[in-house]
């Protein structure tokens, strides 16, 4: 469905349980994430199955969401996660959501949360950006435009040299034309090419520059952080960084063998379980 208030694309797993609200990355939108299915399950499904009420959408410039005000930043991010928030407790009359975040959805998410206490009770950081000082601030690109081959390298970059693949799909036989299809004009660029807004990108170099847009220390919902062994996004500093910092943190799960795509991977399960665990 598309949210009338600001045509945002909305996806939805009915069921009788606790609301989670999936809130995607910085390259490819729920369908292709949360709602992907490989072998016949996703991760949406698995929430459903375990009972939950499962929630999604695409953030502005993402798939059939309407393009971003301001290249896509995260206080843009944050107003867009408020709205379908409300959206959400106005359909289930359930005062709080719990929320799911990948990669640069966290720190919309974590703003989101910082701002909203009363609405999240749950906060599961699977792969989060934290704050670093290893970085310089470069130009603000308003979109970027990504090849299906830039998408693949970027998937498989961290996985050690020799090691088998991981991806559930090591060439991306269905996902990549699925991703390529969710931008209408991507056929039309020379190589296809699926446009992205900016502003993730330029945030994730502003928090590695030292300035992280949302204090985790306000973030008071009970958090979870997950991430893959092999995830140079968010390293074992970044997450010790985040764990002090946050209001209530549960712990830090580390998935072996396993990326900063590790839904699209076969150690997904074990992610599935861990999410399962902390939001039951």
């Amino acid at each position: 469905m598309i949210l009338s208030s600001d045509a945002t694309a909305i996806h939805h797993w009915p069921g009788r349980g606790r609301p989670i609200l999936y809130v995607h990355g910085a390259t490819f939108p729920a369908a292709l994430s949360v709602g992907y299915r490989f072998a016949g399950r996703s991760w949406a499904d698995d929430l459903q199955a375990g009972g939950h009420d499962v929630w999604a959408f695409d953030f502005a410039g993402y798939a059939r969401s309407a393009p971003p005000g301001d290249g896509g930043r995260a206080p843009e991010a944050a107003a867009q996660i408020a709205r379908v928030v409300a959206h959400v407790r106005a359909t289930t009359g359930r005062d709080r959501v719990a929320i799911v975040a990948h990669s640069w959805g966290t720190i919309a998410a974590g703003r989101f949360a910082a701002d909203h206490p009363e609405a999240v009770d749950r906060l599961v950081l699977f792969g989060p950006i934290a704050q670093r000082q290893t970085a310089s601030p470069g130009p603000i690109q308003r979109w970027r435009e990504i090849t299906l081959a830039d998408q693949l390298a970027r998937f498989v970059e961290d996985v050690p040299p020799g090691h088998p693949p991981v991806l559930l799909e090591p060439d991306l036989a269905q996902w990549g034309p699925a991703w390529l299809a969710t931008d209408p004009q991507a056929k039309d660029r020379n190589p296809p090419a699926v446009r992205v807004p900016g502003g993730p990108a330029a945030d994730i170099q502003a928090a590695w520059s030292g300035d992280l847009a949302y204090d985790p220390a306000r973030v008071t919902a009970l958090a979870l952080i997950i991430r893959g062994a092999w995830d140079s996004v968010t390293t074992g500093d970044d997450a010790a960084w985040l764990h002090r910092r946050l209001g209530a943190c549960a712990g830090d799960v580390v998935i072996p063998e396993a990326t900063h795509l590790m839904h699209l991977e076969r150690g997904r399960d074990a992610l599935f379980a861990a999410t399962a665990n902390f939001l039951s």
